[in-house]
């Protein structure tokens, strides 16, 4: 067998693949079908620092290659992971990883000093696409001050790996792949999803609550694949890349395009042994072509 290992700042992975954020809630939801120690990493539902709704339903949609969604990072609160979630994952071996989210600053400062108490969390994925209320509900991820903002203040206060996830709804998510980078992110996750919608025709209405939501699955595929490729050209730290991951070859194409590690969402809705098929599949690939080492096919694309 090949060696899977990968490192994100001093983090070992046991292999590059994870599930991604709001596709398996917080690991527990696919335990019966999937043995969580065989993957490189967990990265959690969104948690919030307090209790969240989310959206009114109709929140989810199927679309051609793909879906919508519009959940509005509905979960418990902090208090309630720590107390409820936490206790049930510690001991998993694999790397359980907190989606952090705000809607100011000081929001995600708070979360993070809280999760940065737990000792069996060994990274957080911050996701800088919340709204920003401060800023008349501009995503933070949007542009390069809020990020290098809301980057620069958990960085101050979490001495562990951070990982920050990037919006794709940007003009040039390079820069903004930069700019968190310079705020001491130590590894960038993306993408998140595309903004859409879907219309019902017959009752001419929008089929989701909200109208529009965030757009995942095969049809992102390569616009996500050629995000991640400029993002890991400009950027020295690893790249973790997601979006329309549905086989082992879309992970290694992930990973030939610069990506160190990838994460694996909407497939999980299909099939929820999805991730461990795809380590299987790398490691195929891997003996196939003579490779020793999965660090070899990173960023080896042939241009």
């Amino acid at each position: 067998m090949a060696d899977l290992s990968i490192k994100i700042k001093d983090l070992y992975f046991k292999n590059p693949v994870m599930t991604a954020s709001g596709t398996c809630g917080f690991g527990q939801e696919i335990a019966d079908f999937v043995d969580l120690s065989k993957l490189g990493g967990v990265v959690m539902k969104g948690t919030t620092l307090k209790h969240r709704e989310g959206n009114d339903y109709p929140r989810m949609a199927e679309t051609p290659s793909g879906m919508l969604n519009a959940v509005g990072l509905q979960n418990k609160g902090v208090d309630n992971f720590v107390k409820n979630i936490y206790p049930t994952i510690k001991d998993v071996d694999s790397n359980f990883i907190v989606n952090v989210n705000g809607s100011t600053i000081e929001e995600y400062v708070e979360l993070t000093e809280r999760i940065n108490e737990l000792d069996k969390i060994p990274a957080i994925e911050l996701n800088i696409s919340c709204p920003n209320v401060k800023e008349g509900g501009m995503a933070f991820g949007v542009s390069c001050p809020s990020a290098e903002a809301v980057v620069k203040a958990v960085r101050a206060v979490y001495s562990k790996p951070l990982i920050v996830k990037l919006s794709p709804n940007v003009t040039n998510i390079a820069e903004i792949a930069k700019a968190v980078e310079g705020q001491g992110a130590d590894s960038v996750s993306l993408v998140n999803t595309f903004l859409g919608m879907a219309v019902d025709a017959e009752s001419r209405k929008p089929v989701l609550s909200t109208i529009t939501g965030g757009l995942s699955g095969p049809a992102i595929k390569p616009i996500a694949l050629r995000m991640v490729w400029q993002v890991a050209q400009a950027v020295k730290v690893p790249v973790i890349g997601m979006g329309g991951i549905m086989n082992a070859t879309d992970a290694i194409e992930f990973m030939l395009a610069g990506a160190t590690a990838v994460q694996v969402g909407t497939a999980i809705f299909i099939d929820p042994t999805i991730p461990l098929q795809i380590v299987d599949g790398i490691n195929d690939y891997l003996e196939r072509h003579k490779f020793s080492s999965v660090n070899e096919i990173i960023g080896a694309l042939q241009v």
